[in-house]
C-alpha cells in the first residue's frame, strides 16, 4: 500500500464534512468540524507551493463571510424577534414598496446569535472544501476523469488553479516592490502591482492555450449518432437526478425521496460517461489507482454525512440549538463521535499528497590547486 492516494478519495471525504456540516447549526460540531479537517489537512499535506495554503486561505475567507453576515444582521435586521436589545441604530425611513426591509433599527442578541450560527455553517463549509484543495491535486484528479468529461474538467482544473497563482503572483511582485524600496501598500500600491500580476496572468494564459494546442487538446474521435444523443441524454439526465438527490439528502425534509433520486442519477450518469469516453482518444500514463486507502478514507468522509444526517431525525434540538429563547448550545455525543470519523485519513500510513520532486543539485568542481599536477598541466605550453 504505496504512492499517492486517489485525489478522487479526498474530495470525497471533503465533501462528506460538509454535507455534515449542511446538516447542523450548532456551533460545538461545526467547529469540531473544522478541527477534524484542519488536523487531516496539518498531518497529511506534504505539497508545496500555492495549493498547500488553500486551507488557511479558506478559513479567513470564512471568517470574512461571518463578519459580512454579522453587519448585515446588524443594519438590516433579522427575522428572529428577540427581547434582549443590545443597542439601537438610528433607523432610516424608507418608502412603502420597500416593506419587509429596514436600516437601522433594534439590534437583538438572538437575532445576532441566529445570523452568527448561520454564518458558521457556510464557513465550515469553505473549511471543508479548503480541505480539499489543500489534499488533492487538481491535474491528478483531472487525470481520473472519464473522457466524457475531459474537457470540463480542464477548464475546471484551470479555473481552480488562477487563484492560488494570483496570490503567489501577488506575494512575489510585492515582495520585489518592498525590496526596491517602493510602496506595496495603500491605493497607489494596489494600482502598480495590479498591472504586473494582470501580465503574468496573460502569459500565462497564453502559454497554457499554446501547450494545450501542441498536445492535440479536443481532438475527438468518431462516434455513430445515436450512441452521441444517448450519451447526452444519460449524462444530463444523470446530472440532473444527482443535483436533485444531492438537495434531498442536504435539505432538512427530503431525505425520502433523495436517496433513490440520487442512486438513479449516478446510474444514468455513469451510463453516459461510459459511452462519452468513446469519443477521447487519449491514454492516461501512470493513472492512479483506487485501493484500500481510497476506500478507506471517502468511507469515512461518507459515514461523516450518513450519520450526521441519521442523527437529525432522532435529534433535531441538538444539531439546531435554537435562538429563541437564548440558551448556551451543548455539544451532542453520538454525533460529535460521528465527526470524529473524519479523523481516519490522519491515521492511515501514506496518504499524503505527493510532493514534487526536488532535482538533485550539482556542485561545481572545486577549483584546483596551484601545486595540482592538473593546474602544472594546464599551464604548460
Amino acid at each position: 500500500m504505496t504512492g499517492a492516494l486517489h485525489a478522487g478519495a479526498w474530495w470525497i471525504w471533503a465533501l462528506g464534512l460538509a454535507a455534515a456540516a449542511s446538516r447542523t447549526t450548532n456551533p460545538l460540531l461545526l467547529a469540531l468540524l473544522v478541527a477534524v479537517a484542519g488536523y487531516v489537512v496539518a498531518a497529511r499535506r506534504t505539497a508545496t507551493g500555492p495549493r498547500s495554503r488553500s486551507y488557511a486561505a479558506f478559513l479567513k475567507l470564512g471568517l470574512a463571510v461571518i463578519a459580512m453576515r454579522l453587519v448585515f444582521a446588524v443594519l438590516l435586521g433579522s427575522p428572529i424577534p428577540g427581547t434582549h436589545t443590545l443597542f439601537t441604530l438610528p433607523e432610516v425611513p424608507l418608502p412603502h414598496w420597500a416593506q419587509g426591509v429596514r436600516l437601522g433599527g433594534r439590534v437583538t442578541a438572538e437575532g445576532v446569535v441566529f445570523a452568527l450560527y448561520d454564518a458558521f455553517k457556510l464557513a465550515a463549509l469553505l473549511a471543508c472544501v479548503g480541505a480539499a484543495n489543500a489534499l488533492a491535486s487538481p491535474a491528478r484528479l483531472l487525470k481520473s476523469l472519464p473522457g466524457a468529461l475531459y474537457e470540463a474538467g480542464v477548464a475546471v482544473v484551470v479555473a481552480m488553479t488562477f487563484a492560488p497563482n494570483l496570490v503567489a503572483d501577488v506575494q512575489r511582485v510585492r515582495a520585489a516592490r518592498r525590496l526596491r524600496g517602493r510602496p506595496d501598500r495603500g491605493f497607489r500600491g494596489l494600482l502598480q502591482v495590479g498591472l504586473p500580476v494582470l501580465e503574468g496572468a496573460l502569459e500565462r494564459s497564453v502559454a497554457l492555450a499554446a501547450a494545450m494546442d501542441a498536445r492535440g487538446y479536443g481532438r475527438t474521435a468518431e462516434v455513430p449518432p445515436a450512441v452521441r444523443r444517448t450519451t447526452s441524454v444519460l449524462t444530463l439526465g444523470g446530472l440532473l437526478g444527482v443535483c436533485a438527490g444531492t438537495y434531498g439528502l442536504l435539505a432538512d425534509q427530503g431525505a425520502g425521496y433523495g436517496t433513490p433520486l440520487l442512486a438513479a442519477g449516478l446510474l444514468a450518469a455513469l451510463a453516459g460517461l461510459r459511452l462519452g469516453g468513446r469519443r477521447s482518444a487519449r491514454t492516461r500514463y501512470r493513472p492512479d489507482r483506487w485501493d484500500a486507502r481510497a476506500w478507506l478514507v471517502s468511507g469515512s468522509g461518507a459515514a461523516v454525512a450518513a450519520l450526521m444526517i441519521w442523527a437529525g431525525t432522532y435529534a433535531p434540538g441538538a444539531l439546531h440549538p435554537p435562538a429563541v429563547p437564548l440558551t448556551a448550545p451543548e455539544l451532542p455525543l453520538w454525533p460529535a463521535a460521528s465527526v470524529l470519523l473524519g479523523l481516519v485519513p490522519a491515521l492511515l500510513p501514506g496518504t499524503g499528497a505527493p510532493s514534487p520532486s526536488v532535482p538533485e543539485q550539482r556542485t561545481a568542481p572545486l577549483p584546483s590547486s596551484p601545486t595540482s599536477p592538473t593546474s602544472r598541466r594546464s599551464r604548460t605550453p
